[in-house]
């Protein structure tokens, strides 16, 4: 019996290598059964016609295949020239494997160009760790790994096709209904049994792979698919992974933006399960923790057009502030777009932040290493290690003739050609098979391999738990390990702890993932213009960066920003743009309104103002007016002036106070009025004063007192004259209450109005103090002030000065109606003028003291109006009424003496014929007047000398 080998050797134009056509053919000529012939198995017609076309094709040449010595029978492990496709090694117990050997292809042609270090040195970590598991006497004594290793070409379609060769040996084939052309019944051919999976690179494949494999229950461990899809255990049940899923890796890429202090950034996906399943967990955990906006999100295509990168690298240009660009892309991708960043003149303006896919890989940066500067990444933690680096130096054309890809390797790695059929047909160099890695080539180990050779290991310790635990004490596999339950091999892996290749722990969580270990790196380029990946921290669990190892340009070690908005400035608040909330306007805490928080501004208490930052708030400044303000100082002067001239009346008069000149003026009434006068010029200093209790009583007392002493005095005197000389026009007996003590009476009762009105003001309102923050209240905070006042209100105001005002205007009245009395018997025109002159006063005052309330002067204005008009009207009444009198007893004493009384009678007709003269003298010419006057004081009057004649010169 000829064993065959079920696999097509149809060529297939690649451009480096040749691909494996589908396991299952499109067509088959193979004839079938007749109608009603038994149905097929499990298996689908399509893929049994392939088998049986194989089987009936081989057996025409099957004698001289018998009679030809096997090429592959001298070496069990070198590969027979059927598998020209893959690697296979021999073994109790075959693992398979999937490497991206070659980038994905280009316009329809599956795979690209060879991948030296994602490739080869990743397939050559399986295989040196299957040599030293085979090695060791400890792990699966007794029991050898085979490997069945494929190339997925970077492509997941590709991938799914390649992996179908791992399920073959588990579908149940029926040929029933398939002959060959001569009427024999097809020969099958035994395929390997692949009990699990080491793979695939790239998380679209291994979801893609994964998929299959479950059907058939294959456990499969990748080395580097991260995608956080692949946790879920529903779905993947038989997929782990010796790597963190991306949904660490994400966490670690946010708590680094985080910590550079960049909050707006754009995200760029390779189209597949790892790129955008990447970006996705980045977006959901950026989202949850509230600090970072996501500007743009953009994904690569499978297939990109010509210029696709260009057009990327603009539309990130479109949001300008958003410098920091997080990349889940493929290492193919990668270097696109840095090389379209750097035809773009782009140089500089981007911040990449890049994931394990580029890690701390040279080729992505290659001849771009300026535009890639300053490129922080990140890796999952690991080592180098040192044997594979000495087993992989080792290896060359002659001792590695399992690795079908190997000669490529060598004419990639060394720029040779090998032969006339060599995959480099422009290299004018041959290859002399004497080259040697790391000497005549550089070499770094690729980052991966700790992490392949660690999933080959936990394989290896599942297998050998497994083999303990059905066969104990029996070398080798026993017959319960012949057909490997994979629903039991997949709870041993999961079950295993061990040190790695690089003495790392590696374990399985429930979803077959590996916990959370990685290392940041930095591309940066030193002085001496040499570039390459520096550790600036780890992360696990959480971030552990070093910040003075960063460095973005040359020799730059500041920080750059990738904000949408740059922070407000202190007593700023933040006004955000909606469904923006890492974008903002500033927006200043006008007014007395500080900043609460960064989002709010809030008012300060009204005692209160904001601070010189408007981060808080503090207390407005309390001012009161000072005796050394030039709106005290003016008032205070005038006052004193006054109080001196009062001083000197009252003295004059008590030194003089038996004269008749004192006596005329009236002796007790003058000093109830020098006191009212007094009393105006003294409240100044109360009203200037520091408020407190006292100082507002006294106010509150002597604010409308002195007024009302002297308008009283001035009524009663106006009173006096206007009766007495109205009841001369209607008889000769004289009014009454017309004497001293009846003056005296009718004044004091006026005034006590004026106390029992206070009285009732202290009763009802008690005196004292408050701070009056709305009179400074300026637009600028930072000249409010508060006033130090009494409680003393307009309306307060207004009560206590009206009845002196109402006073004064009744005594005006009385003056008008005086005005004809003659100068020469009495003081009604002096008494007037006076009148005359306060109601002035007091008009002018009403609107100066009233218009400047809502001024920020107010409080200086309106004291210094009110003093002054107060003293003023004290002035008025002394210099009017008592200067005269005063001036006539010191500098006239000669004019101060007694004279002889008269009756009231006289007065009386003396006065009426005087102010009937007076009408007679406005209305006739001066002549006639002259004639009329001496006509008349003859025929009415008789001649007599004129003397100083006063009414209060009659004894009443």
């Amino acid at each position: 019996m000829v064993w065959l080998v079920p696999f097509f050797h149809t060529a297939r134009n690649r451009r480096h290598v040749s691909a494996t056509p589908l396991p299952f053919p499109r067509r088959s000529t193979c004839r079938k059964m007749p109608r009603g012939s038994k149905h097929p198995g499990v298996t689908s017609h399509c893929f049994l016609s392939l088998l049986m076309l194989k089987s009936c094709w081989l057996l025409g040449s099957a004698a001289n295949a018998a009679l030809r010595p096997s090429a592959a029978a001298a070496d069990s492990q070198q590969p027979l020239q059927e598998f020209g496709h893959s690697i296979r090694l021999d073994g109790d117990v075959i693992l398979g494997g999937l490497f991206p050997v070659h980038a994905r292809g280009e316009r329809g042609v599956p795979c690209g160009e060879l991948k030296k270090e994602k490739g080869i040195h990743r397939l050559e970590a399986m295989l040196f760790a299957i040599d030293l598991i085979n090695k060791d006497p400890e792990l699966l004594p007794n029991v050898t790994l085979g490997v069945r290793i494929l190339d997925t070409c970077s492509r997941d379609t590709y991938a799914l096709e390649q992996s179908l060769t791992f399920v073959q040996a588990l579908i149940e084939r029926d040929g029933s209904d398939v002959r060959c052309a001569n009427g024999e019944a097809p020969i099958f051919a035994k395929p390997d049994k692949v009990v699990a999976v080491i793979g695939a690179s790239a998380s679209s494949v291994s979801i893609m792979v994964a998929n299959i494999l479950r059907l058939f229950k294959i456990p499969q461990v990748s080395y580097a698919s991260t995608a956080p899809e692949l946790s879920d255990n529903t779905r993947y049940d038989f997929f782990s992974r010796v790597v963190p899923p991306d949904s660490y890796q994400a966490q670690a890429m946010l708590d680094i933006v985080t910590a550079m202090g960049w909050n707006y950034v754009s995200t760029l996906a390779s189209e597949g399960n790892y790129g955008e399943s990447g970006v996705e967990a980045f977006v959901q955990i950026s989202r949850d923790s509230g600090g970072v906006c996501i500007a743009q999100s953009l994904k690569i295509p499978r297939e990109p057009r010509p210029g696709e990168f260009d057009k990327i690298v603009l539309r990130l240009l479109e949001t300008p502030n958003a410098r920091a660009v997080i990349m889940f892309t493929n290492e193919d991708d990668i270097r696109r777009i840095l090389d379209a960043a750097k035809r773009n003149n782009l140089t500089g303006h981007f911040l990449w932040v890049g994931s394990d896919s580029w890690g701390s890989k040279i080729s992505p940066v290659v001849q771009q290493e300026q535009v890639a500067e300053g490129a922080v990444t990140i890796l999952p933690k690991r080592a180098s290690v040192d044997a594979f680096d000495r087993y992989f130096r080792s290896r060359s054309l002659s001792n590695n003739r399992r690795n079908v890809w190997f000669a490529e390797f060598w004419e990639e790695n060394f720029f040779c050609k090998l032969g006339m059929h060599g995959k480099r047909p422009g290299s004018p160099k041959k290859c002399t098979g004497l080259e040697k890695v790391g000497r005549d080539s550089t070499y770094e180990q690729e980052g991966k391999v700790q992490f392949v050779m660690d999933a080959v290991y936990a394989m290896a310790h599942g297998l050998h738990h497994m083999h303990r635990e059905l066969c104990a004490g029996y070398p080798g596999l026993c017959p319960r390990m012949a057909n490997i339950d994979g629903k039991e091999l997949l709870a041993h892996v999961r079950a295993v702890a061990f040190n790695g290749s690089a003495g790392t722990p590696v374990t399985f969580n429930e979803n077959g993932d590996a916990p959370g270990r990685y290392d940041i790196f930095q591309y940066q380029i030193n002085n001496r213009s040499t570039a390459g990946y520096k550790v600036i921290g780890h992360w696990t669990n959480q971030l552990h960066l070093e910040m003075e190892s960063l460095q973005w340009t040359t020799g730059d070690t500041s920080l750059p920003a990738s904000v949408c908005s740059l922070p407000c400035r202190t007593g700023e608040r933040k006004k955000v743009v909606k469904g923006v909330p890492c974008c903002w306007h500033c927006e200043r805490c006008e007014g007395y309104h500080f900043q609460a928080s960064e989002f709010t501004c809030e008012l300060c208490p009204y005692e209160k103002k904001p601070d010189h930052n408007r981060t808080s708030c503090q207390a407005i400044p309390i001012i009161k007016l000072e005796w050394h303000s030039p709106w005290a100082l003016l008032p205070v002067f005038i006052s004193v002036l006054g109080i001196i001239a009062t001083t000197f009346v009252v003295a004059t008069f008590v030194r003089y106070n038996d004269t008749p000149i004192v006596r005329a003026s009236g002796r007790e009434m003058s000093y109830v009025l020098l006191t009212g006068i007094f009393l105006c010029y003294i409240i100044t200093f109360p009203m200037i004063a520091a408020p407190d209790v006292a100082v507002c009583s006294f106010r509150r007392i002597f604010l409308g007192l002195g007024m009302c002493f002297s308008n009283a005095a001035l009524l009663t005197k106006t009173n006096r004259i206007h009766r007495i000389f109205e009841q001369g026009k209607k008889a000769v007996t004289a009014p009454r209450f017309i004497s001293p003590a009846s003056q005296l009476a009718i004044t004091f009762s006026l005034i006590s109005v004026q106390l029992l009105g206070v009285l009732v003001w202290f009763a009802a309102d008690p005196p004292h103090t408050f701070v009056d923050y709305g009179e400074q209240r300026t637009q600028d905070p930072g000249n409010a002030r508060g006033v130090l006042k009494c409680d003393i209100s307009d309306l307060s105001l207004i009560c206590s000065l009206g009845y002196s005002i109402l006073l004064m205007v009744t005594c005006t009245v009385y003056a008008i109606k005086t005005r004809g009395v003659p100068e020469t018997f009495n003081e009604a025109k002096p008494i007037g003028f006076t009148m005359y002159t306060t109601c002035i006063i007091w008009l002018a005052f009403i609107p100066i003291f009233f218009g400047t309330a809502q001024s920020a002067e107010r409080m200086y204005v309106q004291t210094a109006t009110l003093t002054v008009s107060l003293s003023l009207s004290a002035s008025v009444s002394l210099g009017m009424l008592y200067m005269p009198k005063v001036y006539v007893i010191i500098f006239h004493p000669e004019q101060n003496v007694p004279k002889r009384k008269r009756s009231f009678k006289a007065i009386v007709t003396a006065a009426t014929m005087t102010s009937k003269l007076s009408h007679l003298a406005a209305e006739r010419p001066n002549g006639e007047v002259k004639t009329e006057l001496c006509e008349g004081v003859e025929a009415s009057v008789p001649p007599t000398k004129t003397t100083y004649v006063s009414y209060t010169n009659h004894a009443m």
